[in-house]
C-alpha cells in the first residue's frame, strides 16, 4: 500500500500533534505515523471509576507557565491547577517539613555557571568541602534534584547544561509546579481534534522502519497490521523520542550526518519507573493527627521509591510513587506485582502500620519507561561535554528531515510537554518554510 501526502509525520505524542496541527492550518496534506495504539506517547493517562482524578503514568505536570501549554489549556476549556502543599523529607527515622530544594540547589547552580569547563554532577559536587554541613547539605538535595526531576545519573549529567537548564527562560519558566484539569489527554484530544481531516490523518499501530531521503523527497516504509505501506512526501518531521532514534529502531538511508550521530552519543534518555496507587481512604491524612493532610510531597532518598505526591490541591486516596535515574535503573525488570509491593513498602516506612497501606490497596496502575519499545526511557538529559547536543539533533537535514520532541528543546524547556509542543510547532514551520522554497 502506498499513501502520499506533503509531509509525513514521525510519531503522535504531544510534538506531532502539535507539529500536524500547524501543517493543517496551513492546508499542507499531512500523514501521522504512530507505532502505539494511541496517541500520546509519553503522556499516558488512566481512568478509574474509583477517582475524581485521572491518573498520568507519563508526564504529569507543567513546569512553568510556557504560553503554548497555557494555550492549549484555553483551547482544552480547561486549567492548569497550582500543585501547591507542603513537603517533607524523611530523616533520623521521622518525617520533617521539607526545605525547598530548588532555593537550596539555586545557589549550587549559580557556581555551576561560573565554571569555565564542564564537568559531571559528581565530579562539580566533589569539589565542595566535604566536612562542613551546608555543603553536605547542598550535596544531598543536588543529587536528589539530578535522580528525581531530571531523572538523570549524576556521574554522568553535566553539570553546566543542567545549570543553564535550571535558570529561569524568558517565556515563562519557572519553579512554579502545575497540573492540567483532568490529566494530559484531555489536551491530546484536543490537539487531536485541532487536525483538519481533509488534510491531515492519523495512522495508529503503524511502525515506520525506514526512512528514505533526498533529492527534495522522502519515502516512509513502515508496517500497519502485518501489511507495508510506504508514505511518499516533500519532507518529514521526526518526532521520535530519543532512545528510540539511539536503538536504531528506525534506519535513515542515506544515513543521518556525523553531526547527528555525535549528538545522539551526547544525550542520555533518562529512566524513570511510575506507580499510581488508589486506596480505600487517603490515610496518609489522618496519620499523626492529621499532620500530613496539606503534604503534597513526601520524599525519603534511600528508599527504591524515593518519592511519593498526591493530588493537591484535590484530595483524593490516591499516591504517585516515582523513580528516576539510578533508582529506576535499580528496579529494571521486576514485575507490575513486584513494583507495587515495593512501593507499600516505602509506604510504610513512610507513615507506619497504621493502616497498613497493603490492606487499604485496592488498585495499582504501573509503567516503567526504560523498557517501553517505543520510548526506551522517559525524557532527555545532556552529558557531560554534550553542550550544543539539542541543538544538532534539532537542526534540520537539508530541506526534508526535520526534529522535534523535548530532546530537541532548547534549555529552558528541556525535558518538558511544553518543550515538545514548542518544538512541533517550531518543526512545522522550519518544513513549511522549505516546502515554499
Amino acid at each position: 500500500m502506498e499513501l502520499q501526502a506533503d509531509v509525513v509525520v514521525l510519531g503522535a505524542g504531544a510534538a506531532g500533534l502539535a507539529a500536524a496541527r500547524v501543517l493543517s492550518n496551513a492546508g499542507v496534506t499531512t500523514i501521522v505515523l504512530e507505532a502505539r495504539d494511541r496517541i500520546g506517547g509519553r503522556l499516558l493517562t488512566r481512568e478509574d471509576v474509583g477517582l475524581p482524578v485521572p491518573i498520568d503514568l507519563g508526564g504529569e505536570f507543567i513546569h512553568g507557565t510556557a504560553a503554548v501549554t497555557f494555550d492549549l489549556l484555553r483551547a482544552a476549556n480547561t486549567v492548569a491547577i497550582d500543585t501547591g502543599g507542603t513537603g517533607f523529607t524523611y530523616e533520623d527515622g521521622a518525617l520533617h517539613d521539607r526545605e525547598d530544594p530548588f532555593a537550596i540547589v539555586a545557589g549550587v547552580m549559580a557556581r555551576a555557571r561560573s565554571l569555565d569547563h564542564d564537568m559531571s554532577v559528581d565530579d562539580f559536587l566533589s569539589t565542595f568541602p566535604g566536612d562542613e554541613p551546608e555543603s553536605a547539605r547542598a550535596r544531598r538535595f543536588m543529587r536528589m534534584l539530578v535522580e528525581g526531576f531530571d531523572a538523570a545519573d549524576p556521574r554522568r549529567a553535566s553539570v553546566r547544561v543542567l545549570a543553564e537548564e535550571w535558570t529561569p527562560g524568558d517565556e515563562g519558566q519557572t519553579s512554579e509546579q502545575f497540573r492540567p484539569l483532568g490529566g494530559y489527554a484531555h489536551l491530546l484530544r484536543t490537539l487531536h481534534g485541532a487536525l483538519d481531516p481533509a488534510r491531515a490523518h492519523v495512522r495508529l499501530s503503524t511502525a515506520a522502519h525506514i526512512v528514505r531521503h533526498g533529492d527534495g523527497a522522502v519515502a516512509v516504509d513502515a508496517t500497519i497490521c502485518n501489511t507495508s505501506l510506504t508514505v511518499r512526501a516533500r519532507s518529514a518531521i521526526v518526532t521520535l523520542p530519543l532512545g528510540v532514534l539511539q536503538a536504531g529502531a528506525v534506519r535513515f538511508t542515506p544515513e543521518l550526518p556525523p553531526s547527528k550521530a555525535a549528538a545522539l552519543g551526547m544525550l542520555v534518555m533518562g529512566p524513570v519507573v511510575k506507580v499510581g496507587l488508589r486506596f480505600r481512604t487517603a490515610f496518609w491524612e489522618h496519620v499523626h493527627d492529621g499532620r500530613y493532610r496539606e503534604g503534597s510531597f513526601f520524599h525519603r532518598a534511600e528508599a527504591a521509591f524515593p518519592t511519593f505526591w498526591n493530588m493537591l490541591p484535590l484530595h483524593a486516596p490516591l499516591l504517585i510513587a516515582w523513580a528516576g535515574g539510578p533508582k529506576a535503573d535499580a528496579l529494571a525488570g521486576r514485575d507490575e506485582a513486584s513494583l507495587v509491593a515495593c512501593a507499600l513498602d516505602d509506604l510504610r516506612a513512610l507513615f507506619g502500620n497504621d493502616p497498613d497501606p497493603r490492606a487499604e490497596l485496592e488498585a495499582a496502575y504501573t509503567h516503567d519507561w526504560q523498557t517501553d519499545p517505543y520510548a526506551y526511557g522517559a525524557y532527555s538529559y545532556v552529558a557531560t561535554g554534550g553542550g550544543d547536543a539539542r541543538a544538532a539533533l534539532a537542526a534540520p537535514v537539508g530541506d526534508v528531515l526535520f526534529f522535534a520532541g523535548e530532546a530537541t528543546s532548547p534549555a529552558s524547556e528541556a525535558g518538558t510537554v511544553a518543550g515538545a509542543l514548542q518544538t512541533g510547532e517550531r518543526a512545522a514551520l522550519e518544513a513549511l518554510a522549505a516546502l515554499h522554497r
